[in-house]
């Protein structure tokens, strides 16, 4: 099952058209995107036996953020190795570094993007995973019961405001707008062959600066829902960005940053892409 949000109404996409979900269920369930995840179970029963009609063609740039206006955007930093060591970091025990991205930064999969004026704006592609039933004290063996779907996320960063001061701001500097583009839908875990072990990349200009494979996530996402939920309840419809592997600016030598003009292609096997293109202010 794919969930989208097109042009602020909840949609089932099915062969590539778009369902009006509350059309389709009658009434049952409501066009917000974001209140469907607070009736998740039932959602999924009627979406399992509907009889859906023939959707409509769309175009993805009208397509929203999927997952419109979590209660909590949890993120987490140097989940996979090879990043950790371009950051100059040893790899993390027992629990990554852990922020948000505030939720006005959240955007939709097709969007242009302001660069902060005197900034170094990075690029970071992430797997993201919805929550779709409250979180606590999740043993990992159940951690998947506990969520609606994946997604692919960018967690662009404007890396002077991150740094600056005598102590790292990572969610302001991750938080300005436009710089949570997710999507282009939700995909819900039983549509992949392995859910835990997905490529996900990112291209600028049709260059490809990352390439990597969910299954090298130093904490994967049970174990990640498992260690958040022993200290903080996750919420249904709340977003986890599960962390990006090699290849940002940041790491580089020469450092990188994008510039004005710039395409990002972010993608996600199994999920799509995102496309973003920078503007000055």
């Amino acid at each position: 099952m794919r969930i989208a949000n097109l042009a602020g109404r909840l949609v089932l996409v099915d062969q590539g058209r778009a369902v009006d979900v509350e059309h389709a269920s009658g009434g049952r369930f409501g066009s917000d995107p974001q209140a469907v995840y607070t009736d998740w179970d039932a959602f999924t029963r009627w979406a399992a036996t509907a009889e859906l009609p023939r959707g409509a063609e769309f175009d993805q740039a009208a397509l929203a953020a999927p997952v419109p206006a979590p209660r909590q955007i949890v993120a987490v930093g140097l989940n996979y190795r090879d990043h950790a060591a371009e950051s100059g970091f040893s790899a993390p025990e027992g629990l990554p570094p852990v922020f948000t991205k505030f939720v006005t930064a959240l955007s939709g999969p097709v969007t242009e993007v302001t660069l902060p004026p005197g900034g170094h704006t990075d690029w970071e592609v992430e797997l993201v995973a919805v929550i779709g039933k409250t979180a606590s004290h999740v043993a990992e063996a159940d951690a998947w019961d506990h969520v609606a779907g994946l997604t692919v996320g960018q967690d662009i960063s404007e890396r002077v405001s991150q740094l600056a001061g005598p102590a790292p701001q990572f969610s302001l500097g991750k938080s300005f707008p436009g710089f949570a583009p997710t999507g282009p839908w939700v995909v819900t875990p039983d549509e992949f062959a392995d859910r835990d072990d997905l490529e996900l990349g990112a291209a600028i200009n049709g260059e490809e600066v990352q390439k990597g494979r969910t299954r090298d996530l130093i904490f994967p996402i049970p174990t990640l829902i498992a260690r958040l939920s022993a200290i903080v309840t996750l919420l249904p419809g709340d977003l986890l960005f599960t962390g990006t592997p090699a290849g940002v600016g940041l790491g580089r030598s020469p450092q990188r940053w994008l510039a004005p003009g710039d395409e990002l292609v972010s993608h996600v096997a199994g999920i799509g892409e995102l496309r973003q293109t920078f503007v000055t202010a």
